[in-house]
């Protein structure tokens, strides 16, 4: 078992300890003094350098592991080998679109689809890429040419800080509908009925979406501050967005205007 120092969070506070790391677990010493079999991980996601465990026995505990990137691969593999977790070997292209076109020189790659709670994970010798469930956007079957062949595949729609990408996976035909209905079971809370805006309100969600400000939708739809305002309300109340940038209005102070009466005067002496 080799040993590797970390940081791991205990107490709101990040202490630094010697970590062991074998084929099947990891190894937390004093003041945690725990023996975490991957097994008994129940989901596994990241932050920038910091790895997030959940660990479920009689209880469900949750550390998190700050580390160099070194490390983290080396963990993250042993994990998604063993821990409690839907497994499938596959082939996958992740990212193989963003923002509506596709990525030059994107390549097959040879590896698994792991899916935990919070999570699909795909894994290869080379690369490990993680989509957080909270960030798909859609999941459906198309066909697309694989070596020269019109052939059935999975597209996962995503979004990649704040851009729509997708991420495709090819698996034999006989998996390929199980593995779909799986990862459309494991992404259900994102669903919606598709009624709850209206058709002003979906226009302008549309809007948003193509990248116009506050401003240019209100011109675009003739309507008035307010009226986008409660829209943007109804928008965040439902998650379906978040905010950006606040606009402020403002209107003078007696101060003020005397200050710009006082600034007109002085210009036109």
């Amino acid at each position: 078992m080799k040993e590797v120092p970390v940081k791991i969070q205990h107490n709101n506070n990040w202490i630094v300890v010697k970590m062991g790391i074998g084929d099947d677990r990891i190894i937390l010493p004093d003041p945690f003094n725990k023996e975490i079999p991957f097994r008994t991980v129940d989901d596994i996601a990241e932050k920038k350098n910091v790895l997030i465990i959940t660990v479920k026995t009689d209880t469900e505990t949750v550390y998190k592991i700050l580390s160099v990137e070194k490390v983290l691969q080396v963990l993250k593999k042993l994990i998604l080998g063993s821990c409690n977790a839907y497994r499938l070997m596959a082939y996958f292209m992740s990212p193989a679109i963003r923002g509506g076109v596709m990525i030059k020189d994107a390549q097959w790659d040879k590896g698994s689809v792991v899916v935990v709670r919070t999570g699909i994970w795909f894994i290869s010798a080379t690369k490990q890429v993680c989509v957080p469930v909270n960030d798909v956007a859609a999941i459906e079957i198309i066909k697309r040419d694989v070596q020269g062949k019109s052939t059935d595949v999975i597209k996962i729609d995503h979004l990649d800080s704040g851009e729509v990408s997708s991420s495709l996976v090819l698996c034999p035909l006989s998996t390929l509908q199980v593995l779909y209905n799986y990862l459309k079971e494991t992404t259900k809370s994102m669903d919606m009925k598709g009624t709850e805006l209206d058709s002003i309100e979906q226009q302008v969600a549309m809007l948003v979406y193509s990248g116009m400000d506050s401003h240019a939708i209100e011109n675009m739809l003739n309507i008035p501050h307010k009226q986008l305002d409660g829209i943007y309300d109804k928008i965040l109340n439902l998650g379906l967005g978040e905010v950006v940038t606040i606009r402020r209005e403002i209107q003078l102070t007696t101060k003020g205007v005397r200050y710009i009466s006082d600034a007109t005067k002085s210009q036109t002496n």
